[in-house]
């Protein structure tokens, strides 16, 4: 067993049963977690779930209530913002307009008192390692939107933080330039090799670019995990709901064993599924059952989808065509319900008409069964 002065040598960054109230609100509730060397971790979260007042303790802006922080194994809790060796980036960039790219970069260093020679060296580097290697004497105004988050991030980094903070910082970004940074951002994290801790409510942000997440709700951090273990072994309903497309039923348990777990949901339909999270599933019992859209069959004949546990015959609703990500939304025969399904890339599915008869079909190991949260009616990826 490794001790925790260990540990801690491990970590950039670590929380550690960290607490912030506001009266009677509790905004972050005995929150602990280490963020290793170089790691891209991400806090990802809906809005008012307490990541940004997580951020701001790290960076100095907002002090606990109770807990500790420590970077580089240091506790900085009575460390003013000047002094943290962590840098902040925000969606406002703050960017000077009357200097140039390279001036800009070059402002912290300038400040901390290093040689011009240094000072140039690092800026090239910098300018190097972020595209812009011909850009250190252009106007701040002569740059896209993404260049500026570029000289931004730099800017921070030649300061070789231990690591830096990033308040969702693309938020101001358009859709396209926003998909096109967050490629960027991880090439920029690599390049450099500097541990970045990045608050979004954007699962899309947090799964593409991140090593390891943290799903936030109301206080506390539900599961950490790599994207992939968010996305195909959520531990919560909530992170189930929150993290990817999925598509929900709540009901109860008619029974459960080992072979799976036999439900009825509120509208009727049976479904067999597999039980999920660290709550037992008994009989009687309320569950809420999550199946990705991508993981539901879907067909013009019945045969396709004979052999699979769960059966569902539909109308076409609509076609969601957005080319290898199109989608079809499905009415339920039954029950009205409609199911989300993501329609394979082949192209076997463009002639769908509005209407049309479909049948879909899943198997259980594709449907996950959690005992329904007692925070339900507070709204499951809202």
């Amino acid at each position: 067993m490794t001790d925790a002065t260990d540990e801690s040598e491990l970590y950039d960054l670590e929380c550690r049963n960290l607490v912030r109230t506001f009266g009677a609100f509790i905004a972050v509730d005995d929150v602990s977690f280490g963020v290793p060397r170089g790691d891209f971790f991400s806090i990802l979260g809906p809005s008012g779930c307490g990541k940004t007042t997580i951020l701001r303790m790290m960076a100095g802006f907002d002090r606990p209530t109770s807990g500790d922080i420590l970077i580089k194994g240091k506790s900085v809790v009575d460390v003013p913002p000047n002094r943290r060796p962590v840098n902040m980036v925000f969606q406002q960039l703050a960017l000077f307009p009357m200097m140039t790219v390279a001036e800009n970069i070059a402002y912290g260093l300038v400040r901390k008192g290093l040689n011009k020679t240094d000072i140039a060296d690092k800026v090239k580097s910098a300018l190097g390692r972020i595209g812009l290697p011909t850009s250190g004497g252009k106007s701040i105004k002569q740059l896209s939107g993404g260049q500026q988050q570029r000289v931004a991030i730099a800017r921070c980094l030649v300061l070789e933080p231990a690591a830096l903070l990033l308040d969702e910082p693309l938020g101001a970004l358009d859709l396209k330039l926003r998909e096109h940074m967050k490629v960027e951002l991880k090439k920029m994290q690599d390049q450099f090799g500097t541990t970045f801790v990045y608050i979004t409510h954007d699962q899309s942000e947090a799964l593409v670019m991140s090593n390891h997440v943290a799903v936030m709700n109301k206080g506390r951090f539900e599961q950490i995990g790599s994207p992939q273990d968010l996305y195909y072994h959520p531990d919560t309903a909530f992170v189930a709901g929150f993290v990817g497309d999925t598509n929900r039923w709540h009901g109860r348990v008619e029974s459960a064993d080992a072979s799976g777990v036999k439900v009825v949901s509120a509208d009727g339909v049976n479904l067999i599924a597999t039980a999920a999270g660290k709550t037992p599933l008994v009989q009687g019992g309320e569950v809420d059952i999550f199946v990705r859209p991508e993981s539901v069959v879907i067909a013009t004949g019945e045969e396709r989808v004979s052999g699979m546990e769960n059966r569902i015959e539909g109308d076409l609703v609509s076609i969601l065509f957005n080319g290898a990500n199109s989608r079809a939304l499905i009415r339920d025969r039954h029950t009205g319900g409609e199911l989300d399904v993501a329609l394979p890339q082949t192209g076997e599915f463009s002639h769908l008409k509005r209407g049309q008869a479909v049948h879909l079909g899943w198997g259980k190991a594709q449907a996950k069964a959690f005992a329904a949260d007692a925070r339900r009616d507070q709204g499951v990826g809202t």
